[in-house]
């Protein structure tokens, strides 16, 4: 993986090593702190919460990475951008899954990635919980380590097309309930897949489609800051990632939330995961009229 993209910049092969080891240390620090009450609080409007691990554990590496290369840009979930550059950017969810955290649910990953010139070319998740790690390179494959430095090649396996696909569904945090759009992917995604999982934690998605437990990820209107690594490292599995109306998807971060939304799968199955997904342009108009149950109307 001795490779370097065209014109200056970091050695992959190097960056590729500072963000598994970067993704790690975040990791003990999070496992360490869930070991006993973490206390939450909303970060917006949304009812999206944080938690002060995710606050240490972005610290802890958004120092690594200014530390060893202060020229590149940061992007992190909780603190914004540090010093943005427009060729080379990381991008850090220290904690997806806060939601999942909060309510003592051990499922959430760290993601790290690092973009030249918006695109990701390294990629790293972490899994404190499980102590493993998930990373890609563009061009040079997936990999999944344990508790060494070096990892093993990640292909995922390949499938017979499923009659009822296992799908994840992922939709970013301004989403609204009353949203016609989102409303009738899912209608369309309950209606026909045999099960749609809400993880809240985008990433552990990505970690089970590229390694073949389900048959794709739906993703609309998505957070950015965690999308490229999960992204490459689907891609670097073998997975193919295309836009809802089935044409190419623009991987770059920083692109509008509109053009964010994809659909994710295998080769041999992307295209019936995308007629599925384009289907629900037919009943958005039903959907559009319907009014969403609020807690007042159920007493809450």
């Amino acid at each position: 993986m001795n490779v370097k993209p065209d014109g200056p910049g970091p050695d992959l092969r190097d960056a590729h090593r500072f963000a598994v080891d970067a993704a790690r240390a975040a990791g003990r620090l999070l496992r360490e702190g869930t070991r006993g009450r973490v206390a939450s609080r909303a970060k917006n409007a949304t009812g999206d919460l944080v938690t002060d691990l995710d606050l240490a554990a972005e610290r802890l590496i958004v120092d690594r990475i200014r530390a060893r290369w202060p020229e590149h840009g940061v992007i992190a979930e909780e603190g914004g951008e540090y010093a943005a550059d427009d060729a080379w950017a990381w991008l850090v969810d220290p904690l997806d899954g806060t939601n999942n955290v909060a309510i003592g649910l051990p499922a959430y990953v760290v993601g790290i990635a690092l973009c030249e010139r918006g695109s990701p070319v390294v990629g790293v998740v972490h899994d404190p919980v499980a102590g493993r790690t998930w990373s890609a390179v563009r061009g040079q494959g997936a990999f999944v380590h344990a508790a060494g430095p070096s990892g093993r090649p990640l292909r995922a396996p390949h499938r017979p097309v499923p009659s009822a696909p296992v799908l994840a569904w992922t939709q970013g945090h301004d989403v609204r309930r009353d949203d016609s759009t989102a409303r009738a992917l899912k209608v369309v995604l309950d209606s026909t897949a045999r099960r749609v999982l809400q993880l809240w934690a985008p990433l552990l998605s990505w970690v089970m489609l590229a390694r073949g437990d389900i048959d794709g990820i739906v993703g609309y209107r998505p957070e950015a800051v965690d999308l490229p690594a999960g992204l490459l490292l689907a891609a670097e599995a073998g997975m193919v990632i295309r836009a809802l109306d089935g044409g190419c998807f623009d991987d770059r971060y920083g692109c509008p939330a509109e053009r964010r939304s994809f659909v994710a799968g295998p080769p041999e199955s992307i295209d019936r995961l995308v007629k599925l997904v384009t289907a629900a342009q037919w009943i958005e108009p039903q959907v559009r009229h319907l009014t969403p149950i609020s807690l007042t109307t159920v007493g809450w």
